[in-house]
This record gives C-alpha cells, structure tokens and sequence, in this order.
C-alpha cells in the first residue's frame, strides 16, 4: 500500500507493450463496486475471497503487468501462484516513507481510513511486520527509497526483455 506499484506498473507496461492490470481497479470494475464498499459489505475475508479469484483469472493472462494491492500476496497461495506465473517484485519502503505517501490519500484505503497521522505509523509498521515475510518472497526486492522510479524502469525493462 503506497509503494508505487501501480505507477511503476503502468510505466513498465508502457515500456514493454504490454497490457496494464491493476487488480483493485480490477475487482472494482469486475464487481461493480469500490474497494471500499467491498470491505464493507464482505468484511476483509469476504474481500480477500474476491481477489483470490480476480487473481486467479488475471495470472493465466500473456503479456500483462499486474499492480496487487498490499494485502494480495498474503493470503492464501497468492505469491506462490504469482511467482509460478511470472516474475514478482517487491518493493521495498520504510514505514516512514509509506504513511508520507499515505497520509494525504488515506480516506480512499480502507485499512487506513479514519487513522490520525499519529495512528498511521505504528499501524504501517505492524501491517508491514506481518506481510513482509511475503513480500519478502518475491523475485526482485527493490529498495524503492534509494533510486528514482526512472532508474528502476532501466532496470527492470532490461530484466523482462532479457527473458
């Protein structure tokens, strides 16, 4: 949540003339509904049970990049079926880093919505404790704080056309 992934994801889309998915915009689209509304109504298991399944139909697509959001590759089997499928990255923000790009936008992230600046920290800090174990089980680990968005571009560009 916050570390660039869609942004980087369309960017390297573009790049690579490939198709462009983000799966919340996805699951929004597929349900006709926002991810808002979604936790509300299902609760996050409920939700969780939706982007399983718009996972599992967006793997099986050629020629994709896809952007998850935070929560997908720790539930289920989720990054062991995206690493199957492609190449995963990850990447790789400090806490303090996620609530700056976080705090001005949190009224649209249901995890986050109606926490204080104060409230955001330490709530980023355990949420990342808990799904980095994960993240952490990706192909690429990016140290996202360290190089520009165009740096990394080179970088991956040259990793994906070198496959």
């Amino acid at each position: 949540m916050g570390s660039g992934k869609s942004t980087l994801g369309k960017h390297l889309a573009r790049l690579l003339n490939r198709t462009f998915i983000d799966l919340d915009h996805y699951i929004e689209t597929r349900e006709k509904s926002s991810i808002t509304q979604l936790f509300a109504q299902h609760g996050e298991d409920g939700f969780r049970g939706l982007e399983r399944l718009a996972l599992a139909s967006t793997l099986s697509l050629k020629e994709v990049v896809i952007a998850t959001g935070g929560g997908t590759p720790c539930f289920f089997n989720n990054m062991e079926q995206m690493n199957q499928a492609g190449t995963t990255l990850y990447l790789q923000l400090s806490p303090e880093a996620l609530v700056q790009r976080l705090l001005p936008g949190r009224e649209h992230r249901p995890l986050i919505a109606g926490k204080s600046p104060e409230e955001l920290l330490p709530f980023i800090g355990k949420k990342l404790s808990e799904r980095e174990p994960y993240y952490l089980q990706s192909q690429i680990v990016a140290a996202a704080e360290l190089l520009s968005p165009e740096a990394y571009m080179q970088i991956l560009s040259e990793s994906w056309t070198n496959k």
